[in-house]
């Protein structure tokens, strides 16, 4: 099964409304060309999951979907990055969610697993467990914490071969496994495609059977080159 898509044919996929999942960690391991389209479409009222907010700056990362009003509402384990966001939320344009982080990440992977949900004593005793069942066990209570899916899933790995295995590289293995795991149709922006068996079976990040489609994102070479560029004006690199 070949899985290589266009970005444009995958993107008309996504409509207003749309719940969707992007993978990375403060821009880091971010779909950034799936994320251009989408701007470039204009979807509306989307919800959008991160496990942390946009990468500081409106220019960047899903900072672009919030610049272009796009978001209805947020998902996350912290919002503080996106300044944009904030002050969207602090004049009632968008909803936010909290999680803790690991709370949200056990959510997602209960999604892809087939899970009925998690236990988790974080966030016992305080706002977090607000309307949600809790359970007792062994003499210590516990949050039910429901399973969190999406529509769509947008993920960014190094590799992709054409039946949708993905490899990844460094730290942008952060939240990409989880959140391919999560939705109804995982998109993978990925650096190079290459074929089937190239991709050695224990450096195969995320199964082929979680991956719809794989799309062509930056080359290596051109990933390194956005990211150095940012961290130069940023003040992290000199």
């Amino acid at each position: 099964m070949d899985k290589v898509m266009e970005l444009d044919q995958v993107i008309e996929k996504v409509h207003d409304g749309a719940t969707i999942m992007f993978g990375g960690f403060l821009g880091v391991g971010a779909p950034l060309k799936a994320i251009d389209k989408l701007v470039e479409k204009g979807v509306k009222n989307l919800t959008i999951i991160s496990a942390v907010n946009a990468y500081p700056g409106q220019d960047f990362d899903i900072g672009l979907l919030y610049k272009n009003k796009q978001v209805k509402k947020l998902i996350t384990a912290h919002s503080g990055t996106c300044r944009m966001a904030v002050e969207q939320f602090k004049n009632g344009d968008i909803e936010i969610e909290y999680f803790p982080m690991g709370s949200l990440v056990e959510k997602i992977r209960a999604a892809g697993s087939g899970l009925g949900g998690v236990l988790t004593a974080t966030g016992v005793g305080t706002l977090m467990e607000e309307g949600k069942e809790k359970i007792t066990i062994q003499g210590k209570e516990y949050i039910v914490e429901l399973p969190l899916k999406a529509d769509f899933a947008f993920i960014k790995g190094y590799k992709g071969d054409k039946f949708g295995n993905i490899q990844y590289r460094g730290i942008a293995i952060n939240t990409n496994p989880i959140m391919a795991m999560g939705a109804d149709y995982t998109v993978a922006e990925v650096n190079e495609i290459v074929e089937v068996g190239d991709i050695e079976a224990e450096r195969v990040g995320t199964p082929g059977v979680f991956v719809k489609a794989v799309v062509q994102g930056n080359t290596f070479e051109e990933h390194k080159s956005i990211y150095t560029d940012l961290w130069v004006r940023s003040g992290q690199l000199k």
